[in-house]
């Protein structure tokens, strides 16, 4: 399996980004995917979303950020509005299905102004 990320970069606080993670090879039909972030000294569960449509979301995140996923595509994508310095990270694309979980690369989010 195979994640591939898209999205990030620089953005002014109270912007908004969208992260995109595309998904091939083998897959399960059932699967989760989600995204994690790591900032120095911290990693943190950001969004989960499964095939159902199951969403959860990090109490930080709430009302600000918005996962959803494309199945077809087996796409995954995290809209992230009002966007502070704080979330400022390393996001990581992750999906867990039967066989085991997988990581994209990452992609660098930095809010700044």
């Amino acid at each position: 399996v195979q994640l591939v990320e898209s999205g990030g970069g620089l953005v002014q606080p109270g912007g908004s980004a969208r992260l995109s993670c595309a998904a091939s090879g083998s897959i399960s039909s059932i699967y989760v995917m989600g995204w994690y972030r790591q900032a120095p000294g911290k990693r943190e569960l950001v969004t989960t979303i499964t095939s159902v449509g199951s969403t959860n979301y990090a109490d930080s995140v709430k009302g600000r950020f918005t996962i959803s996923r494309d199945n077809a595509k087996n796409t995954v994508y995290l809209q992230m509005n009002s966007l502070k310095p704080e979330d400022t990270a390393v996001y990581y694309c992750n999906l867990q299905d039967s066989m085991g979980s997988y990581w994209g690369q990452g992609t660098q989010v930095t809010v700044s102004s």
